[in-house]
């Protein structure tokens, strides 16, 4: 699984990226209105980080509009991957983009596996389901996961499915199992996925040890 870090925090982004482990990012209008900053701004120092995938989200009305915008967004550069609306008009940018223009697509704002069906079979390369606001209304996330890859294996589709906005680690377990291709989560549960209470505890126990030899061999 690709793990992409949520936010248009750019410090957070560099505290992430010298781990090795972080592969994109993703980011929208209220993570950047949160940050207090010019949009343009963020979205060029991201990257001028070393990613692969940065998707930022296109806002038009219209496919037309959509289009002549994630044509402006990809001049900061070719990792950028557009966000598109799950609606009609969305749909109908995404194989313009992917197809005329060679812009890769992100489906967002997905919550039905009709809709991811949709949205694979418009092609776009990413398709976004967003498990939080799910789960916020009371709707478990597995079975629209599970019918989500269930449908991309069964007809051979080639989006990469991205459960967006994961919060938890019993969630990203379920993503886990379900073979999704990529997370994207918040910083606070990227720096949580490398804590464990044992672990606290068995390298405590080691130095304690460790201090015991040393006290050991310097007394010989």
């Amino acid at each position: 699984m690709k793990i992409f870090l949520d936010t248009a925090n750019v410090a957070a982004v560099r505290k992430a990226q010298v781990t090795g482990l972080l592969n994109g990012v993703t980011t929208n209008p209220s993570h950047v209105a949160k940050a207090g900053r010019v949009f343009e701004d963020v979205i060029e120092e991201i990257c001028s980080l070393a990613l692969d995938h940065v998707s930022v989200e296109a806002v038009a009305d219209s496919a037309e509009g959509l289009v002549a915008e994630a044509r402006r967004l990809t001049a900061f550069g070719p990792q950028v991957v557009i966000k598109v609306p799950m609606t009609r008009e969305g749909l109908r940018a995404v194989p313009v983009l992917e197809r005329e223009h060679r812009i890769r697509t992100n489906v967002t704002m997905v919550f039905s596996p009709t809709q991811a069906l949709l949205a694979m079979k418009a092609g776009a390369s990413f398709i976004s389901i967003v498990l939080s606001r799910l789960e916020n209304v009371a709707i478990e996330s597995d079975r629209l996961i599970d019918d989500t890859m269930v449908i991309k294996r069964q007809y051979g589709f080639h989006s990469e499915v991205i459960a967006g906005s994961v919060k938890t680690q019993p969630t990203l377990l379920s993503c886990l199992r379900a073979g999704v291709d990529i997370a994207t989560i918040p910083e606070d549960l990227f720096n949580l996925m490398f804590e464990h209470p044992l672990t606290q505890l068995g390298l405590a126990q080691f130095d304690q040890d460790w201090q015991k030899v040393k006290k050991r061999g310097s007394s010989d």
